[in-house]
């Protein structure tokens, strides 16, 4: 099932003295935050935080909260990991939330072969790295288009075309 409130990144600390807090984003980039009015500090949506200013700095996004304007007010929420609604998130063809990825089904493009379920996805800041495992074994497959064959998140399911090597057993 998938989750409707999706972890986006965490408040790490504060930025200056009115209240800007330092967020580090869960996503492909830091301007991920600046599509959203809403965030909330809960995974079922109770407690919203509304969204003033978003600005990329560095590996972080600086986001203002409304209501949030001293800095003792932005430290209280050090620590706090945020979430976006699902519903609110508008993502381009052919791009996941690696939430929606785990437990999917991997399928072998031309043996039709059950390889095992997505466990983990890594970012590695080239490309993500999918976490095959079956068996109690782990494969580690790079999430690129020479690989990537299909994902359908609704049926769970993921084909792909592996790598030399990575199924191999030696």
């Amino acid at each position: 099932m998938k989750k409707q409130y999706l972890e986006t990144g965490k408040i790490t600390g504060t930025h200056g003295i009115k209240g800007m807090t330092r967020v580090q984003v869960w996503a492909d980039d830091n301007e991920f935050l600046a599509n959203f009015k809403t965030v909330y500090t809960d995974n079922e949506g109770k407690n919203k935080l509304e969204i003033v200013r978003v600005q990329p700095h560095g590996t972080v996004a600086l986001v203002a909260f409304k209501g949030i304007n001293t800095v003792e007010q932005a430290e209280k929420l050090r620590g706090t990991v945020i979430y976006i609604n699902r519903d609110d998130a508008d993502l381009p063809e052919g791009r996941y939330f690696i939430s929606d990825l785990l437990g999917c089904s991997v399928f072998d493009a031309d043996s039709c072969e059950l390889l095992g379920k997505i466990t983990d996805v890594s970012e590695t800041g080239a490309n993500d790295v999918w976490h095959i495992t079956k068996d109690g074994k782990e494969y580690l497959v790079p999430a690129i288009d020479e690989v990537i064959v299909s994902v359908d998140v609704e049926n769970e399911k993921a084909v792909i075309r592996p790598m030399k090597g990575i199924f191999d057993e030696d």
